[in-house]
């Protein structure tokens, strides 16, 4: 079992930045991949970004390529997304989870633990 517990988000202005943090307790969390979801309103659920459990692996969606980076601590067993220059479309409920394997998934189907969420509001 994983536990996830969010922080961060909260209403930004355009163009800022904002940093989340998750997390974990349970399982060794250097053992497992993490994701960052998210989900905005009337939409489906999309893929953020994933690292794998050493860090050394990354992936990002198109969307936030080259404005959000995505790191994990694993000594304090926390994954972070760091989003610079937001844009009002990036509103949204923000997920972290963790992933069954230790690669990076972009699937959620790889991801069998998941956080309660936290809003990140854009404002233009």
């Amino acid at each position: 079992q994983v536990q996830l517990v969010h922080s961060g988000g909260g209403l930004v202005q355009a163009g800022g930045s904002s940093r989340l943090s998750c997390a974990a307790s349970g399982r060794t969390f250097s053992s497992y991949g993490m994701g960052w979801f998210r989900q905005a309103p009337g939409k489906e659920r999309e893929f953020v970004a994933t690292i794998d459990r050493s860090g050394g692996n990354t992936y990002y969606a198109d969307s936030v390529k080259g404005r959000f980076t995505i790191s994990r601590d694993n000594a304090k067993n926390t994954v972070y997304l760091q989003m610079n220059s937001l844009k009002p479309e990036d509103t949204a409920v923000y997920y972290c989870a963790a992933a069954y394997g230790g690669g990076a998934y972009v699937s959620a189907k790889a991801y069998g633990y998941w956080g309660q969420g936290t809003q990140v509001t854009v404002s233009s």
